[in-house]
């Protein structure tokens, strides 16, 4: 495990996988369907992540393709704006599009509408992947969507080769969207196979039960993958915490309650508390409720990357709020 979280303690990350554009409702409460005004700003998980981490003083690069039209366009100039290094960003003409969210700041009936139609973010081929300098970056960072289809399957998992031919440690969100895949079948088996070759590996209940072959068996699935030693595990289960593997240790957490305005960008945000945590050698218990406090404060806000908070944000929200509650 020491060689893991030395990697991430050199707070410099390497993130794989799609940025797109949110549109959400305005003002909060409005449904999307009766809505006269919209918001934009950057989405997609990995350009979330790499926008969490940024802002909490982290060094980020997203590797992606991005269409090459005024939406993409907008794409790289929020990335940049956030403060992301977008040197391994390639344009694709044609056809291809960036990935476009649509929702609202409202829990009861949440709505999130996402066109992937000729997704851009598919293309990142091994070229891509090869021009990246890694010895660059303390860690390689993943969201699972980017192992859904070719060539970006086969280009991650040679990145995962690279990162290790570098030395540096692969971290891996699951972020199953069955939308994205060709079957279940095929995404239990390479949501699983990228899981057997990373060192830190993140998901919710869900997604561990559903690479189980069943919800029951996701707890049991996450004790599995973190026997191998060096490897950490986090389970998450909502408003029931998280559960952390970690050196034959189970540490269990509990959240920070808020009034929700919206569910999605949590997990983005608790993957960016997590890592600035580890990154500032904080206890692996810490840096886990660090990550759920940010979960918390991006789902009590509009929008995902404009809600990530920076690290006074952080701080402020820690000591203002209530929690962390029994796990």
């Amino acid at each position: 495990m020491s060689a893991l979280l030395d990697g991430i303690r050199k707070n410099s990350f390497v993130v794989f996988g799609r940025a797109g554009m949110d549109m959400f409702a305005d003002p909060v409460g409005t449904k999307a369907e009766e809505a006269e005004t919209f918001r934009s700003d950057l989405g997609g998980s990995s350009a979330n992540i790499c926008a969490g981490l940024s802002k909490l003083g982290a060094t980020s690069a997203l590797v992606t393709s991005v269409s090459e039209d005024a939406v993409g366009r907008f794409c790289v100039n929020r990335l940049k704006h956030y403060g992301v290094d977008t040197q391994y960003l390639r344009t694709l003409g044609g056809e291809y599009r960036i990935s476009l969210a649509v929702y609202e700041s409202v829990i009861d009936d949440f709505q999130l509408v996402i066109y992937r139609n000729n997704a851009v973010d598919f293309q990142v081929t091994d070229d891509d992947v090869d021009r990246v300098d890694y010895s660059d970056f303390g860690a390689l960072i993943t969201a699972g969507t980017v192992f859904a289809s070719e060539p970006s399957r086969g280009s991650t998992f040679r990145a995962f080769e690279n990162a290790r031919a570098a030395g540096i440690p692969v971290i891996f969100d699951i972020d199953y969207r069955p939308y994205s895949w060709p079957s279940p079948e095929v995404a239990a088996d390479v949501l699983s196979r990228a899981g057997e070759q990373s060192d830190l590996i993140v998901g919710n209940d869900e997604e561990f039960g559903f690479m189980a072959g069943g919800l029951e068996k996701g707890m049991d699935k996450a004790r599995e993958l973190a026997a191998k030693p060096g490897r950490i595990v986090i389970y998450k289960m909502g408003e029931g915490g998280a559960v952390t593997f970690a050196d034959g240790q189970e540490i269990r957490t509990g959240i920070y309650p808020v009034t929700a305005l919206k569910p999605n960008g949590a997990g983005d945000s608790f993957m960016a508390g997590l890592l600035a945590g580890i990154a500032e050698r904080r206890p692996l218990r810490e840096a886990v409720l660090r990550g759920s406090a940010c979960a918390s404060i991006v789902v009590a806000q509009p929008g995902c990357a404009p809600a990530m908070p920076t690290p006074a944000e952080l701080e402020a929200f820690l000591a203002s709020h209530p929690g962390p509650t029994e796990p």
